[in-house]
């Protein structure tokens, strides 16, 4: 493995984030170690402290990372779908990114900056592609243009299917005598349009 005469800033930061997130995959958050990603890197520790600064912010540079595969996903998903059901592809879509990465998906709700620290304009902007995604198909199904009553109820939408999805990952919907949580988010997010439409 390179030392680190061996690499640029930018490389060490792609080096240290793939190898970080390889982890994370593999170990979930409750099992991640800066120090491990070092070791797998053949570097120090005092060199990820150097690029990220805290393993919060390398935390956070993966959970970002997460968040961009995510709406990828996503995109990809209603590209394929074309002028099909593109709601049910969005339902669909989420409960399939969270099964299919459970640790990266998990990770993203569980990490938890400390109280004096904020995310950086940079990521907050990287992770709301996803959220405005979910607005742009919202405000399609509805034949209405994206204003801010559409935004809030698109992320109200998005809590619902994530209470949903959240309880299926964990296993308490299926205590709860469930069988078929992602039926019952698309059938909730349904009737919430429906309302909508209704409503006028």
């Amino acid at each position: 493995m390179g030392r680190r005469s061996d690499h640029s800033r930018q490389d060490l930061e792609t080096l240290i984030l793939a190898a970080a997130a390889a982890l994370v995959a593999e170990v979930g958050l409750a099992g991640f170690s800066a120090r491990e990603v070092a070791r797998r890197i053949g570097y120090s520790i005092g060199t990820i402290h150097n690029v990220f600064g805290t393993t919060d912010r390398l935390v956070t540079a993966i959970n970002t990372r997460s968040f961009g595969l995510w709406a990828a996903y996503l995109r990809e998903r209603l590209d394929l779908a074309g002028d099909a059901d593109r709601i049910a592809v969005l339902v669909e879509g989420y409960f399939g990114f969270a099964r299919s990465h459970t640790h990266w998906w998990t990770a993203i709700y569980d990490h938890r900056l400390p109280p004096d620290a904020t995310l950086p304009e940079a990521d907050q902007q990287a992770r709301g592609v996803l959220t405005e995604i979910v607005i742009t198909e919202v405000a399609r199904a509805l034949h209405r243009p994206v204003d801010d009553g559409i935004a809030t109820l698109a992320r109200s939408l998005i809590a619902t299917v994530h209470g949903h999805c959240a309880f299926a990952v964990s296993g308490a919907w299926a205590l709860m005598g469930e069988a078929a949580p992602e039926t019952a988010a698309l059938a909730r997010v349904r009737e919430a349009l429906a309302g909508h439409i209704a409503a006028g």
